[in-house]
């Protein structure tokens, strides 16, 4: 459940009115993208095919201005498919370079878990690195960058699982899930005619974008919402249950979220709750359970809810103390 259904940042607000009139009833998870946009991070969505995963990022790429890539992962793609080739033109007698549809703005890495793990790495180094190699050159990808990449459930067949180091590059894990009966109704009487895609315009150019990205950078966050984050952390680190905690990376990305939440909520500053309610959606993805707590039933997310609930939450006259 959101921590708060008003989004007060103008700017921000403009691009959210404009996803929630593709997506509907999604606006918790279109809030979600935008803090993993505006913290400079990527998003891993793991859900079933039609549930609206493409129709989201599309939504915040034509809201934002942005060049839209996305790319069909499946079993014989290949890296250079995803970072681009070097092609030799006997015309010119010298090599070109076609770039491949990493190079965009905003990129929807579909079902990703679909193909070999090498071509998974090309397109995670380049979310890490900003950057990719093609025949020994470095080439530097474009601002702003954000990758959603989507996977199915493990169990189905014909999938590769992504490596936990690799899991660690999305700042956070969500799924989409299956409408209301209501809500599909409504989806099915606004798809009758043409798809709401079509009537949605830019409402931030790029240039805005990553003036705000330089923005949220500059929220306050006091040193005991920093020792909250990493009391949380430091909790997955010692959990009976928990094999591999946390690391460092996560920290700093949960910092991160709650600096683009609170701005997104129109303060400078972040508070405890911000925290508190983006951990089970930064955190539960990056650790690894003892086979014992998956045998009796355990998983990620009931154990991160665990932790969240059984740490002390800072309150407002301990802040600056």
């Amino acid at each position: 459940m959101m921590q708060d259904t008003v989004v007060y940042n103008e700017k921000i607000e403009r691009v959210l009115d404009n996803v929630n009139k593709v997506m509907i009833g999604k606006a918790e998870e279109a809030t979600l993208s935008i803090v993993a946009l505006l913290a400079q991070g990527h998003i891993l969505l793991e859900d079933v095919p039609g549930v609206g995963k493409t129709m989201l990022v599309r939504a915040l790429a034509k809201s934002l201005n942005c060049d839209f890539r996305r790319i069909q992962f499946t079993p014989d793609l290949l890296p250079a498919d995803v970072t681009g080739v070097s092609i030799y033109n006997p015309k010119d007698l010298e090599f070109e370079f076609r770039p491949g549809p990493i190079l965009g703005n905003i990129v929807l890495a579909d079902e990703i878990n679909r193909t070999s793990p090498k071509t998974q790495s090309a397109l995670l180094e380049g979310m890490e690195e900003k950057n990719v190699t093609v025949d020994g050159n470095t080439i530097s990808l474009k601002s702003p960058f954000f990758v959603m990449a989507t996977q199915n459930p493990i169990e189905y067949e014909g999938t590769y699982s992504l490596p936990e180091a690799q899991l660690d590059r999305f700042i956070l894990k969500m799924k989409l899930g299956y409408p209301s009966a209501s809500e599909e109704m409504q989806m099915l009487e606004m798809t009758s005619k043409n798809h709401p895609i079509e009537d949605i315009s830019a409402v931030m150019e790029k240039e805005e974008l990553l003036s705000v990205q330089e923005e949220v950078k500059n929220v306050y966050i006091d040193q005991n919402v920093q020792r909250y984050i990493i009391n949380l952390v430091s909790g997955t680190r010692s959990h009976h249950a928990i094999y591999l905690g946390v690391s460092p990376r996560g920290s700093i990305a949960l910092m991160k979220a709650a600096k683009a939440y609170a701005y997104i909520h129109g303060r400078d500053y972040v508070l405890p709750d911000d925290v508190k309610y983006l951990a089970p959606f930064i955190l539960a993805h990056r650790i690894i359970l003892n086979p014992e707590a998956k045998y009796d039933g355990f998983t990620s997310d009931s154990i991160i809810e665990h932790i969240v609930k059984n740490t002390h939450v800072p309150i407002r006259k301990e802040f600056n103390s």
